[in-house]
């Protein structure tokens, strides 16, 4: 693991930690990437860790790709970069701990992309989010185009994209780019907060993860089938018998789950 992007365990709450650390504005270049990908890589055969925090300091979060790797670009190193920004983003989404990313300050471009392959966003009243790529002649190339459409609707990207316009904390709550803000010194701490909720949770939570996020592309009848699977698979879980007999002899939401 390089430094980064470094991960912190707490092995008591069950989180994870992943703290994009490359002053001053934490750009994401090729080094932060391999990080990126090696973390991801630890993270993914952590059975002690169930749920992950991504988060960029107290000041950014990510201001961007670092553009100073652009110039020397043809169209095949362009190819190779996204593939590889893509890639890097598709692993962390996949990971089968539930993951928040805390985001204090610039969330833009590559920046907002990896935001966006959290599950949840919980911004704090100084973040700002957006995808200015346009401004430079690009569109976004690590999944910009389609997260955000995938977020806050078509017509709502197409207008984030095609401007590259900034979008503060209340606008990204009222459109759906975040789950919840906080007050800019309460995020991270609210984030890891939600994150040790998730992590008492059930095995069932990585089952329903997987359901969702394999069925996203299918059509409805592929994607219940995908479903049923995962359900019967909650079946072969500790945590499946600990809570439906929880439920018959107390009553509901006073099981203690041990994640298997």
């Amino acid at each position: 693991m390089g430094e980064l992007v470094t991960l912190e365990v707490d092995k008591e709450k069950r989180v994870g930690l992943v703290r994009l650390d490359r002053p001053p504005m934490n750009a994401i270049g090729d080094a932060v990437v391999d990080d990126l990908v090696a973390v991801t890589a630890e993270l993914a055969s952590a059975s002690d860790v169930r749920a992950v925090v991504l988060w960029g300091g107290p000041k950014v979060f990510a201001a961007g790709a670092d553009i100073k790797e652009f110039p020397s670009l043809d169209r095949d190193g362009a190819v190779a970069l996204s593939r590889k920004l893509n890639d890097a983003l598709l692993a962390f989404e996949a990971l089968p701990q539930i993951t928040i990313a805390a985001v204090n300050g610039y969330a833009l471009g590559g920046g907002c992309e990896l935001a966006m392959a959290a599950e949840f966003r919980l911004a704090g009243d100084d973040a700002v989010f957006g995808q200015p790529e346009i401004l430079l002649g690009l569109i976004p190339g690590a999944g910009g185009t389609q997260r955000t459409t995938r977020l806050v609707g078509i017509t709502r990207a197409k207008g984030l994209v095609y401007t590259g316009r900034q979008v503060r904390p209340d606008e990204a709550l009222d459109i759906g780019l975040v789950s919840a803000v906080h007050p800019a010194a309460e995020v991270h701490d609210a984030a890891v907060e939600l994150a040790a909720t998730y992590a008492a949770g059930p095995a069932a939570l990585t089952l329903a993860k997987r359901a969702m996020m394999d069925g996203l592309a299918l059509p409805l009848d592929e994607a219940v089938a995908v479903e049923t699977e995962r359900f019967a698979d909650c079946f072969e879980t500790e945590d499946c018998r600990t809570g439906v007999q929880s439920f018959l002899d107390h009553g509901p939401g006073k099981a203690i789950f041990a994640g298997r």
